[in-house]
């Protein structure tokens, strides 16, 4: 389980296949910031742009991880397979502050960011959410962007899917790989658990008597 507060900014140093078909995935290696990996064990889980993945190798001493992800995550994901900055974030423990919300690390969909700019000192980012999303997409609801825990500002349904609209503070900014975002940029969506839960608990049949 994770929170959706990102601890750290890595970057994506290394893409190599893990086969030869395209039924194979891939193995990453990721730099972190100095320090980040202290206290991280082989096995560990460590959520990559908001997807929960397993440390396959480590070396404390480059603060470097590589992770093997499968060719379904992949298909599933976005911005796992090609180098560039990534939002880090290790696993909650039972004694941390949930500063975020409940997070899975279980990428629910793909959104493409619509719109990125500055408004005052703060910035705009409208996403389009896939159409299946629109249901557990509410005014002042959470939703997990790359990782990062965000509060819904604005939702408005349309033919080819849900946009939303997210206010990000400068502090959320500089301290994210969020940043890095425009126009056209696929990012991975995680939708808030408990509103999963509600919706089976809504659309599941009536046990019988």
């Amino acid at each position: 389980m994770f929170t959706g507060i990102i601890t750290g900014v890595g970057r994506i140093d290394t893409v190599s296949a893990l086969g030869a078909s395209a039924a194979h995935g891939k193995r990453l290696g990721i730099t972190c910031p100095s320090h980040y990996l202290d206290g991280v064990g082989l096995g560990d889980s460590i959520a990559i742009n908001g997807a929960c993945m397993t440390v396959t190798e480590l070396d404390t001493d480059a603060q470097r991880f590589c992770i093997d992800i499968s060719a379904e995550s992949l298909a599933c994901t976005a911005g796992l397979d090609a180098l560039g900055s990534v939002n880090l974030e290790k696993a909650l423990r039972a004694n941390d502050r949930l500063g975020g919300h409940l997070v899975s690390g279980h990428v629910d969909g793909i959104g493409q960011v619509t719109h990125f700019a500055s408004v005052g000192e703060s910035w705009e980012l409208r996403l389009l959410a896939p159409t299946a999303l629109a249901k557990f997409l509410a005014f002042k609801g959470s939703i997990t962007v790359n990782g990062v825990s965000l509060t819904v500002n604005q939702v408005s349904d349309r033919t080819d899917g849900c946009e939303i609209s997210i206010n990000l503070i400068p502090h959320t900014v500089d301290n994210t790989a969020l940043h890095t975002l425009q126009v056209g940029s696929a990012v991975n969506l995680e939708i808030d658990l408990i509103a999963r839960y509600v919706e089976r608990m809504l659309s599941a049949p009536a046990a019988a008597p």
